[in-house]
């Protein structure tokens, strides 16, 4: 679904109830290390700045931590990208990451950094019951473009690529077969 804010920003938005409390559900979506099973040919690393031990692969996260404010994701899409191959780069920078707290909606926000994205994508969490409710939103556009031309176009492509990352994170939850990212 493509939605709007306050300043007519076109955002993506999709949102999926996954037979999970809501603390499960949050590291199994929150935490990028998973995204790679769900999103099409891309591949996510990430890196704790000034960690110059953490190397890039989302199994060698340094520490087997969980993700924290400041650290940085790089995705990579494209034909060959889960091999090593190159693609289209996508940066993030975790702004926000705070977790689900009984009531209260586990959010964090990924500060899309370039090279060719930019914007903003944000993760909510909610108790819905016995399970949780996602909802994963992103509003992007191109870099060096202006952001009124390519919002629009962005929100439709990302727009189906929520849906399918979503709806491969629920059959995951479903199968039981959610795996520990560190």
């Amino acid at each position: 679904m493509i939605t709007r804010d306050r300043d007519r920003t076109p955002w993506a938005r999709a949102s999926r109830v996954l037979p999970l409390d809501a603390e499960r559900a949050w590291d199994l979506v929150a935490d990028a290390r998973h995204h790679t099973r769900w999103v099409p040919l891309t591949r996510v690393d990430l890196t704790r700045p000034g960690d110059e031990a953490a190397g890039p692969g989302w199994e060698r996260w340094p520490g087997r931590t969980a993700p924290a404010v400041g650290d940085e994701i790089l995705a990579v899409s494209g034909p060959t990208a889960r091999r090593g191959g190159p693609g289209l780069v996508d940066r993030m920078r975790i702004e926000r990451y705070e977790r689900p707290l009984g009531s209260v909606p586990g959010v964090a926000v990924f500060q899309k950094l370039g090279p060719v994205l930019l914007g903003t994508a944000r993760i909510e969490v909610e108790a819905a019951g016995s399970s949780a409710r996602v909802t994963w939103s992103e509003s992007v556009h191109l870099r060096g473009l202006p952001p009124g031309a390519t919002r629009w176009l962005g929100a439709l492509l990302v727009d189906a690529m929520l849906r399918l990352v979503l709806d491969r994170a629920v059959r995951e939850a479903e199968g039981g077969t959610q795996r520990t990212a560190a």
